[in-house]
């Protein structure tokens, strides 16, 4: 008498085709929710420099959320992700890989699974925000917003808030914006010279840096330390633009 499979052995026979199809549909669908989330939501990138010393080291991972700015107000305090306004960053030379390395690499660096390097983006501390008046230095060398002295408890160990003398009200829609490493970072203190005064405007603004991921050691929030900028007034009126 001859025996009968049953159904399902039978469907899972000769199903080499209906995997496979599963399987890409499975990939395409963690592809569209990757890219998705790096558009909307978050977005890896590296630490290529010593300017965010302690608080940031060469080789770190951290998670940007784009959420601030759009749903979220920037604050003072906050670490952004920024794209040079121009005249910031030397040109960056590509790494060196074979055209299917390369090609992979484009690939998942778009679709958010690999960091953004940092070629053409910065990482800073947002010290003023629009309508700030920023200066440095008061009698205790401190760097001052709006008048108030500022406690600065992340900058690294070492470092004076800044060595260079400078005074700026930041313009509407612009960012006041300085690594934690005073003497190792080229931020808005030297770029006075350029269109907004070494300011970066918020448009170019990626995200908020929201947590180290790697090291995993070293995983956790990144702090925006409120209470530095706590006793911080209100900004004074933005002057008017003369009429052209």
């Amino acid at each position: 008498m001859t025996e009968h499979a049953p159904a399902h052995s039978r469907r899972r026979s000769g199903g080499l085709l209906p995997a496979l199809r599963e399987t890409v549909v499975v990939l395409v669908a963690a592809l569209v929710l990757s890219l998705l989330v790096k558009t909307f939501i978050g977005q890896a990138f590296f630490i290529p420099s010593i300017s965010m010393e302690q608080t940031l080291l060469v080789g770190d991972r951290v998670l940007v959320s784009k959420l601030t700015p759009g749903p979220f107000d920037l604050e003072r305090g906050d670490i952004v992700v920024f794209k040079d306004p121009g005249g910031w960053l030397d040109p960056v030379a590509e790494p060196q890989r074979g055209p299917v390395g390369a090609a992979v690499a484009a690939v998942l660096t778009f679709v958010g699974i690999l960091p953004q390097d940092s070629g053409e983006h910065l990482v800073k501390r947002v010290i003023g925000l629009p309508g700030d008046e920023v200066a440095c230095c008061d009698e205790q060398g401190r760097v001052t917003v709006n008048g108030e002295p500022l406690e600065e408890v992340y900058i690294s160990e070492g470092d004076a808030p800044s060595e260079l003398d400078f005074s700026v009200q930041v313009p509407q829609d612009r960012l006041w914006v300085m690594g934690d490493h005073r003497a190792a970072s080229e931020d808005s203190r030297y770029h006075l010279d350029l269109a907004g005064s070494g300011t970066v405007p918020v448009e170019n603004v990626v995200g908020r840096a929201a947590l180290l991921v790697w090291p995993l050691s070293r995983l956790g929030g990144l702090s925006e330390h409120a209470e530095v900028f706590e006793g911080v007034p209100a900004a004074p009126a933005l002057q008017a633009s003369p009429a052209s």
